[in-house]
């Protein structure tokens, strides 16, 4: 949890200094709603989503990603007509498929979604949002940004041609997945995991050798202005997005620190997502993030503050105590309170949590006005007024 707070408030907080508002969508939709959204043929909807049929006999799904849910959210609530519409999510998501390293069947994401900016600085927007999260949780230098174009629609549609031409001369080899693809999606072929298919759509023909002159423009201006905030990049010509919906920028940021190279936050623009699902036009781009594959990257994060063990000895001074905790902990400094058990006892659970110094009060020191304030990594002790105590361990947080 610690590990997952870190990424989670990470990325939330620096998405605000962006202008992003923090959204939650519901942990599960109507079917339809991930279908349309993600496409009937693709991986996800055909074998791993979590789908059944409520007592009312709709058919949901728990949401295997957060951009389905946001683009839902937008047109229900007829928010179109006030972009640009900027907005940052964190929460479960849940996908059938083998758990391994970093990924789980219940596994988390951050993702943030930018709707309404047509231009390419949305783009550059995101993805210097995405390095200014990874380059805060340390991990600027594990991880690589990579970059394609998918064009517009009628890059899209050139490719499309030469691409069927190309894989129909290998159909024979094409896996049963590949196969249906090529006639309903053949973008999708691109995707697959099968390695024969990997081998034979390695030589196939290269989408930004069909780039119309304003898509290349756009691509273009998207790497210059990346090239200005200094934010590296590799082109790789390899990486595309399989629905119509997509088109423009496609990123990705992975690394090898996991082992296998992995992606760790991806996205792209979806000028089309809106429009499918029943809304107005509007453009959109955005990305996800594993919070589990962060989390392992980053590491633990720096501890938490120790606190101070306030360790009472008889009911007057089991009293007292109860009053100091509070002023300690309204006073900003992390306090733990000895419930139970003589001093030794008490003094022991006080080394458990990595307390930094423990307060005792007694009958002599309640008689005083005073607490007994003993170093936990020294063993010094002094006597300190009792009215000074959360003064005391204010000062030195």
């Amino acid at each position: 949890m610690a590990r997952h707070r870190r990424v989670i408030e990470t990325a939330r907080d620096l998405a605000q200094l962006y202008g992003y508002d923090q959204v939650a969508t519901p942990i599960f939709e109507f079917t339809e709603v991930f279908k349309r959204t993600l496409g009937d043929t693709s991986d996800v909807v055909t074998k791993e989503m979590y789908t059944f049929t409520d007592r009312s006999g709709d058919e949901i799904t728990l949401r295997p990603e957060g951009t389905a849910g946001v683009a839902r959210m937008v047109i229900a609530e007829g928010l179109t007509q006030s972009t640009p519409l900027k907005y940052f999510y964190a929460g479960p998501m849940f996908r059938h498929e083998r758990p391994q390293k970093g990924r789980l069947r219940q596994f988390h994401q951050i993702g943030v979604e930018l709707l309404g900016v047509t231009g390419p600085q949305g783009d550059i927007e995101v993805l210097a949002l995405a390095k200014h999260i990874l380059d805060a949780l340390g991990l600027g230098d594990k991880t690589t940004l990579e970059l394609n174009t998918l064009g517009d629609t009628e890059s899209r549609t050139a490719y499309r041609k030469v691409l069927v031409e190309f894989l129909e001369q290998h159909i024979d080899k094409l896996s049963e997945d590949s196969r249906q693809r090529l006639t309903r999606n053949p973008l999708r072929v691109l995707d697959s995991k099968d390695e024969n298919d990997r081998r034979i759509v390695a030589d196939a023909p290269l989408f930004s050798d069909h780039l119309s002159d304003s898509a290349r423009a756009f691509f273009d201006e998207v790497r210059a202005g990346l090239d200005r905030i200094g934010i590296a990049y590799k082109v790789n010509p390899r990486l595309v997005r399989g629905l119509d919906y997509y088109c423009h920028t496609a990123f990705e940021f992975t690394t090898d620190a996991l082992g296998a190279q992995g992606t760790v936050l991806a996205g792209g623009r979806y000028d089309g997502l809106i429009e499918t699902m029943g809304g107005a036009a509007t453009s959109g781009v955005g990305w996800a993030a594993g919070v589990e594959r962060l989390g392992m990257l980053a590491g633990d994060p720096p501890a938490a503050p120790r606190p101070i063990a306030v360790v009472p000895l008889g009911a007057a001074a089991e009293a007292k105590a109860q009053v100091l905790v509070q002023e300690l902990r309204r006073s900003g400094v992390a306090a733990d309170l000895g419930y139970s058990g003589n001093l030794a006892r008490r003094l022991k659970r006080a080394n458990r949590i990595n307390a930094r110094s423990a307060v005792i009060i007694g009958d002599d020191e309640l008689a005083k006005g005073v607490a007994t304030v003993r170093d936990l990594d020294s063993g010094t002790q002094e006597t300190v007024p009792l009215a000074a105590i959360a003064e005391r361990f204010r000062s030195q947080a």
